[in-house]
């Protein structure tokens, strides 16, 4: 196979009216990546060399994305949607260039398994001109229907023209397929529109191949492979069946989610073994977690790296930067951005630390906040190793705590502070006997009046 070329021509025109949404279907994320976006992963796995983007609504929205998943990609414009065939042939410029292997797809078909392209591939090496990948279901209804005789494809049925006899058949047409690049265009030319809707429909080159008496055959895949998203539920059942999948993969290689059903990943989450995730965790792109971590409940995390044996949250929010090195701890109600937490280093519980470091076994304390933003510009905050920062603590950026510096709870920090020393921050507290009872009785005596009045 690797020796064959291959392109393939992804289908990605279609308005999508149902999803009832200004952005074109096919950017609309599963697991954080557009669906579209899937199937380009799902084409260059089974071994595509190349791709051919067929775009229509929202042109310019879609060529901005491809940049970012699929930067090599060739764009064609369908500027009227006349069916399957005619979208194919709009990247007529890409076809013709003499591939071994051409594949059509689907851009609202994020679940294809790179497993069924690499067997639609494998059945074109073998001899095959056209190869349709197809689905079993006990309820085939409002499906096309496959018909084989011999071993061999020989029609797909719409279900309105179907035999009583054909309707019975469960084996149905999943829409992708691979074309012999050397028949390609001569059999797409040969679509013909004389149809109800005077549309140019794919499914016409099987007849058109059988009739020249080439090779054409159905291989099977499950049906989550062929689900087309149309709407924003069947979006939810993509998301979920995708979610399923990883979690699967994720245990199997040695993960404990203690409530898979309730752990969300992101289409890169890498998690190492050994890893303890509890139940509602939000991973989202960009998030690297190595072995032994604990993940506690409730906690959300963005592009965030997370070295072994930390432990995270419980409601811990890791935002864009936050890089956590072995034994870290950042507990519950804390956020971190921007920021590396040492090894060793602990930041417990509300507290948020934005563009700072915190050096090894440095201790956070309650409630302690980076002033790191002034309204325009982002200063950094560095904390070095061993040092102690009380409850309640303000470090007014840019500012520095060195080896072993203690500030003082209640602190608002605006100056470095040296190695070993300790700052205090904050005002002289004074005590005034009996001050308190006279300030009850004076604020009584006032509200008491702003009634009568």
């Amino acid at each position: 196979m690797s020796q064959r070329t291959c392109l393939s021509v992804i289908l990605a025109a279609g308005e999508g009216t149902r999803m009832k949404s200004a952005m074109p279907k096919v950017l609309h994320p599963i697991a954080g990546l557009p669906m579209v976006a899937h199937v380009v992963r799902a084409a260059e796995a089974a071994g595509s060399g190349d791709l051919a983007l067929v775009i229509g609504h929202g042109a310019d929205e879609m060529r901005k994305a491809t940049q970012k998943f699929a930067p090599k990609a060739e764009s064609f414009v369908q500027d009227k949607q006349l069916g399957t065939a005619h979208a194919v042939l709009a990247a007529r410029g890409a076809v013709s260039k003499g591939y071994d292997d051409v594949l059509a797809m689907f851009g609202d078909t994020p679940l294809i398994d790179p497993e069924v392209l690499t067997a639609a591939r494998r059945k074109l090496a073998e001899g095959a001109a056209v190869v349709v990948v197809g689905f079993r279901t006990s309820n085939p209804s409002g499906y096309g229907r496959l018909i084989e005789k011999g071993g061999k494809l020989v029609a797909i049925r719409e279900e309105k023209d179907c035999t009583d006899e054909e309707k019975k058949i469960t084996f149905c047409n999943g829409g992708l397929m691979a074309v012999a690049g050397k028949h390609a265009l001569q059999l797409l030319d040969q679509v013909g529109n004389n149809n109800a809707k005077g549309e140019y429909y794919l499914t016409d080159i099987v007849e058109i191949a059988g009739g020249q008496d080439l090779d054409v055959v159905a291989v099977e895949a499950g049906f989550e492979n062929v689900l087309g998203i149309n709407n924003r539920a069947e979006l939810a059942v993509a998301e979920g069946i995708w979610q399923t999948r990883r979690r699967r993969e994720a245990m199997l290689s040695g993960v404990t989610l203690i409530a898979p059903e309730t752990v969300f990943f992101s289409y890169d989450t890498e998690i190492g073994a050994d890893t303890v995730v509890e139940p509602n965790v939000w991973f989202g792109p960009g998030v690297k977690i190595a072995t032994g971590a604990k993940i506690h409940a409730f906690s959300h995390i963005e592009g965030a790296t997370i070295a072994s044996n930390c432990d995270v949250g419980p409601y811990a929010r890791l935002r864009p930067g936050a890089d956590l090195k072995q034994k870290a701890k950042v507990g519950n109600f804390c956020e971190v951005k921007q920021a590396t937490i040492e090894e060793g280093a602990k930041v417990n519980h509300l507290s948020y630390i934005g563009d700072a470091r915190v050096g090894a076994g440095a201790n956070i304390g309650a409630g302690t906040i980076t002033c790191n933003y002034d309204g325009y510009s982002k200063f950094f905050t560095d904390i070095g190793e061993g040092a102690f920062i009380g409850s309640n603590s303000s470090l007014v950026a840019p500012v520095t705590v060195g080896k072993g510096g203690y500030v003082a709870s209640g602190s608002v920090i605006t100056e470095s502070v040296p190695d070993d020393a300790l700052a205090f921050g904050r005002a002289r507290q004074r005590t005034l006997p009996g001050k308190g009872k006279e300030l009850r009785e004076r604020f009584a005596s006032a509200a008491a009046a702003r009634k009568k009045s």
